[in-house]
């Protein structure tokens, strides 16, 4: 008897590029979700990641987000990757400003990596909500 498969369907999937914080997590899980219509979100999370895709390019994190990266895009069907930046965020404590601007580099960064994909950037701001400003400044 052939066995089923348990893996859910490869395009039901996106990444997001998270801040290891715990506040910021659920609300920028909730938003590519909705954002990009899939059930499932592959979570690549470093301490200020959107220094290391913008300012860090060839550092040791860099390297690991993006091999990470390549494994939801090959393995799990992603087409989809939203990178995030946060409010009070110790791993990157830049003013919202500059954060932002280190998100627009990331994004432009990310999409020359991985063309096929539909690139979006988050910001999570004090009140823990996250939104997308990259490509709109909703």
């Amino acid at each position: 008897m052939a066995r089923k498969s348990l893996t859910p369907q490869m395009e039901n999937f996106a990444t997001a590029l998270n801040c290891m914080d715990g506040r910021v997590q659920l609300p920028v899980i909730e938003v590519v979700r909705s954002f990009f219509g899939v059930s499932y979100v592959d979570n690549i999370t470093e301490a200020g990641i959107v220094k290391y895709l913008s300012d860090e390019i060839g550092s040791i994190q860099t390297k690991s987000v993006l091999a990470s990266i390549e494994i939801s895009v090959s393995k799990h069907g992603s087409r989809a990757i939203a990178a995030a930046a946060h409010h009070d965020c110790a791993g990157n404590p830049q003013n919202e400003e500059n954060q932002k601007a280190q998100l627009q580099r990331a994004v432009e960064f990310l999409k020359a990596q991985f063309p096929a994909c539909k690139v979006i950037g988050l910001w999570v701001g004090d009140g823990w909500t996250a939104r997308c400003i990259i490509p709109t400044q909703r």
